[in-house]
Order: structure tokens, then C-alpha cells, then sequence
């Protein structure tokens, strides 16, 4: 089978492309960049800038054509990118979106995922009731990301009604995991947190945290990711998916599990920042209805990023010395 991964220099689409060679398909990935860290495990890497029309057929130019399609690539970070970049995200990802669903359809591929977000639902308060897929309308996303989401999911849905593309969507919750952006202000908040535990000298200290502690979030495994991304592409399930844990916490608990974790006792320092919607809480009957279901709990995860998060730190600070 031939793959093509955009963003396969990014987090999730580089550990989408180590599974897919682990089943033994050709793949192709693309990226504007270089991968994050270390080289891509793809049997090629094209570097193209895939808001060019032409770049994007250039990426779906392969005899026999392409039997699946994942389009990751996405302008996007944390909260702090989010929040201060607007024009950014909605220009270069909707240029994204609707060049390459058009290129897919084009190109005759087989199946499509498009990689969408949570950010396309409405701030939420704490403790209430669940929203499943079809409680995205009436729409009241949050930020701008959230809006470009949801407008690339119609577009995607738009294509598979009038072209024949079989597509496929999930709505990301937070995903985490070694070999994430971990510093540069597009670190996701676990990323984050651990960086800054790891960065306490010592067995003990305070770090800033945005907010009050109190926001609401759920955060997935890498891993747990990757294996929704494939069974969803390749099943019947047609419409939108929310991919996600149902184990939620507030920031402060995600503050005491990564501290637990590195053995130290971290003193969070609440400060101003941008912090998002207060709670979140989302039904994933849909993906579980294909047998999915989360299989690495918080604590587990954490255990496994904090010491590469932690090695990446120390590796900066020896380069700082040199």
C-alpha cells in the first residue's frame, strides 16, 4: 500500500509514519521542514509548502496513485500560538486544507484523513454533561484555530459528497508524547509543564503556570492517537470523531502528575496568560463503536515523556555551556 503523511516532520504525522512502515506500507511524507528530531523513517521526504496548489499535485504524484491520504500539516501550536498568532493560522491552513483535499480528488486517491481539533467546540463549564459530534452546531468555537477546523472539515465533507473521495475526520483532544515541540511558545501544555519541572534545579521549586489551575482538559497518548488515526481512516465510519481519553484533569492535577514524576515538589506560580475554555468533556462513542478505545492513562504517559523532555533540557543546557 502507498501513504502519503503531510506534516510528517510534526509530532503526531511523524509517529504516524513510523507505524505505517512498522505494517510494512510505502511512505511518502511531506513537510515545509526538516523533522523535529532525528531523520523520518519514510521511504522518501519531499520538502514542499503545501499552500501552493502546484506543490500539493507534486506530493500526490506517484504511479498507482495514493491509497491513503493523512493530511496532518497544520500551522498550529499551544495556547500561546494560538492566541497570538490569528492571521497565520486562518491564512496558511486554510490554504492547506482546500489545496490538498482538492489535489487528493484530483489525484484519484483512495482515502483521505484530515486531522481536525476539539477547538471547534464551545467553551464548556465544569461538570457539564458530555457533547458528542453533532453538538459542533450551532458553532461557537473559541478561537480562530477552532474556526479554520471546522470550516476545513466542511470543505473535506464538501469533496466527499461531489468527488467520490472517501474521507475521514477526527477532532484531536490534546495530544502528547516524546519527540513533541517541548519549547519556542508551540508547546502543548504538558510539553510545557514538564519542561519547566525539569528545568527546577534541585528536588524542589515553583514554576509559572497560565490560569488559576483550575481549566478542565483530557490528554492523549501519542500512541493511542496513532492507532484511532489508522482504524478510522480505514472503516466504514463516515463524519466527524472526537479521538480522546475521558480521563480529565485540571491543570493542577496535570502540574502535581508531571512533579510526581520527576520526584520533585513543584510549588505552582499562577500567572496571566492564555489559558482557553475553562472544562471540556466529550463523548467518544463514535471511535469506540470500531473498538477504540484510550489505552495509556495520564500517569503512564507523563512517565514516558518526562524523561525525554527531561534529556532534551539537559542536552540544551550542555549546548548553552559549550
Amino acid at each position: 500500500m502507498k501513504a502519503l503523511v503531510c506534516g510528517a516532520g510534526g509530532f503526531i504525522a511523524g509517529h504516524l509514519v513510523s507505524r505505517l512502515k512498522e505494517e510494512g506500507h510505502w511512505v511518502r511524507g511531506v513537510d515545509i521542514k526538516e523533522p523535529d528530531f532525528g531523520p523520518s523513517p519514510a521511504d522518501e521526504l519531499l520538502h514542499l509548502d503545501l499552500r501552493d496548489p502546484a506543490q500539493c499535485q507534486a506530493a500526490l504524484a506517484v504511479g498507482g496513485g495514493f491509497d491513503e491520504v493523512y493530511q496532518l500539516a497544520a500551522d498550529m501550536g499551544g495556547m500561546g500560538f494560538i492566541h497570538s498568532a490569528e492571521c497565520e493560522i486562518m491564512r496558511n491552513n486554510a490554504l492547506i486544507n482546500v489545496n490538498m483535499v482538492h489535489a487528493a480528488s484530483q489525484a484519484g486517491a483512495g482515502r483521505y484523513f484530515f486531522s481536525s481539533s476539539v477547538c471547534i467546540y464551545r467553551d464548556m463549564e465544569v461538570g457539564e454533561p458530555e457533547l458528542t459530534e453533532d453538538d459542533a452546531y450551532p458553532a461557537f468555537p473559541d478561537n480562530e484555530y477552532g474556526w479554520e477546523k471546522l470550516y476545513a472539515e466542511r470543505t473535506a465533507q464538501a469533496y466527499g459528497r461531489n468527488t467520490g473521495l472517501t474521507v475521514r475526520i477526527a477532532r484531536f483532544q490534546n495530544c502528547y508524547g516524546p519527540q513533541g515541540t517541548w519549547r519556542g511558545g508551540r508547546e502543548k501544555a504538558p510539553a510545557a509543564i514538564c519542561r519547566k519541572v525539569a528545568e527546577v534545579a534541585g528536588a524542589s521549586g515553583a514554576i509559572d503556570v497560565w490560569g488559576d489551575g483550575s481549566a478542565v482538559r483530557s490528554y492523549t497518548y501519542v500512541s493511542d492517537m496513532v492507532d484511532g488515526i489508522v482504524l478510522l481512516t480505514r472503516s466504514d465510519l463516515e463524519g466527524p470523531a472526537n479521538i480522546g481519553t475521558s480521563e480529565y484533569v485540571t491543570v493542577a492535577e496535570l502540574v502535581s502528575t508531571v512533579a510526581g514524576v520527576a520526584g520533585k515538589e513543584i510549588e505552582p506560580r499562577y500567572i496571566p496568560g492564555p489559558v482557553g475554555v475553562q472544562s471540556r468533556n466529550f463523548s467518544h462513542a463514535r471511535i469506540e463503536s470500531l473498538g477504540w478505545k484510550a489505552q495509556v492513562s495520564l500517569q503512564e504517559g507523563i512517565a514516558l515523556t518526562y524523561p525525554w523532555i527531561e534529556s532534551q533540557v539537559e542536552a540544551a543546557a550542555d549546548e548553552a555551556l559549550a
